[in-house]
């Protein structure tokens, strides 16, 4: 395969000297069933990065540049993968760090891993012997440890560790596949936009551990405080979309639907047939169950949706007793323990409060076993 380096840069020209020859000489001579190439998406360097490049592009056949105009990280990388594809029929594309701080001896690896298969692969500092710089300040290595554990709660994807890293290789399909909702993420953020949009499309992704260094020459270009506030806005704003648009916001819906009917019917049997609150709210629930299962088969898991008969009574059976055991345990149980311990009077506040208990339940077990993706 063709496999193009993309080194974003910005006044490296240092950096460049001696990252490119490592590269060349001492990484892609061990590399013997791929075509290894280097792009250097330049952002019109006024130190001549641009000016060393051409130079070592007379030593280095394999060795092209792409300059443009400042527009950040995210645009330069846009603007690389874009001139790798057209103009290099690349096949595999790497994002790589010009200023040293992500180690090149780590490119076989990745490179190991999409021949077995993997659409993406990053680099991780955070999981399976990855680390950062022992020497950064206590409050660095807070901040960049919380950063990435905040965008894993968030999206709800625990096994990517590092999201915010820049340490990464493609597959040019990725990159074209996502490329249109990228072109609005210019600066760092692009990022883990890129990352979570190929984990939304359930890509392959896997991971390689590295050390990361800090560099020797120049100085970091993240705006701080701007990007702390840009990750924020970005990953929430992102989840909220991903939730009310996805499955889970027509789980939503399709409970709601379920909950009135159980409401009603709870309402019902205690006001004016003076039954139990915790009687009542089982034949609410069953109520509710028969509902939400076909609304869930025929809309919000339609894609995983049950077409045979046998299937659908068994599915069936499976979808009442994970329902059941939830109504049972969670959302009865809180209605019996505040009727029991607290006063009956506040019955339907227990309905609530058990009902978003049970909402949570039973969308994990639904998403993972009644209509799993294959």
């Amino acid at each position: 395969m063709n496999v193009v380096i993309i080194l974003p840069t910005f006044n490296e020209r240092e950096n460049i000297k001696n990252l490119i020859p490592t590269l060349e000489e001492e990484i892609f001579p061990k590399i013997k069933n791929h075509k290894m190439s280097i792009l250097v998406a330049d952002d019109s360097s006024p130190d001549g990065t641009a000016e060393e490049v051409k130079s070592l592009m007379k030593k280095y056949k394999n060795l092209e540049i792409s300059s443009g105009e400042k527009k950040g990280l995210g645009a330069a990388y846009i603007r690389g993968m874009t001139y790798a594809i057209e103009k290099m029929d690349a096949d595999v594309m790497f994002e790589m760090d010009a200023d040293g701080q992500h180690d090149p001896t780590k490119v076989p690896e990745f490179l190991k891993k999409i021949d077995h298969g993997y659409d993406m692969v990053i680099g991780t500092r955070y999981s399976g012997g990855g680390s950062i710089p022992a020497n950064w300040p206590f409050m660095r290595k807070l901040y960049s440890v919380v950063a990435n554990l905040f965008v894993r709660v968030v999206f709800m994807r625990f096994s990517i560790h590092d999201w915010t890293g820049g340490y990464r290789a493609l597959r040019r399909e990725v990159f074209l596949k996502e490329k249109e909702h990228l072109a609005r993420f210019n600066g760092y953020i692009f990022q883990i936009s890129f990352l979570h949009s190929a984990a939304h499309d359930r890509l392959k992704i896997g991971e390689v551990p590295f050390h990361f260094t800090d560099r020797t020459l120049g100085r970091s270009k993240i705006p701080t405080i701007h990007y702390i506030f840009d990750v924020l806005y970005f990953v929430i704003t992102a989840r909220i979309v991903e939730l009310a648009t996805g499955s889970f916001g027509k789980f939503l819906v399709v409970g709601g639907i379920g909950f009135v009917i159980n409401a009603v019917t709870l309402r019902i049997l205690v006001q004016y047939f003076n039954w139990n609150p915790s009687l009542a709210n089982l034949v609410g629930a069953a109520l509710a169950i028969i509902s939400n299962y076909n609304f869930n088969n025929i809309w919000t898991f339609r894609e995983q949706k049950i077409n045979t008969v046998s299937s659908y009574f068994l599915k069936l059976i499976h979808f009442a007793a994970t329902s059941s055991l939830g109504v049972i345990f969670i959302q009865t149980g809180t209605i019996f323990l505040g009727d029991t311990f607290i006063s009956r009077k506040y019955y339907f506040i227990y309905f609530l409060i058990g009902t978003g208990l049970l909402l949570i339940w039973n969308y994990t077990i639904y998403n993972r076993f009644i209509w799993k993706k294959k």
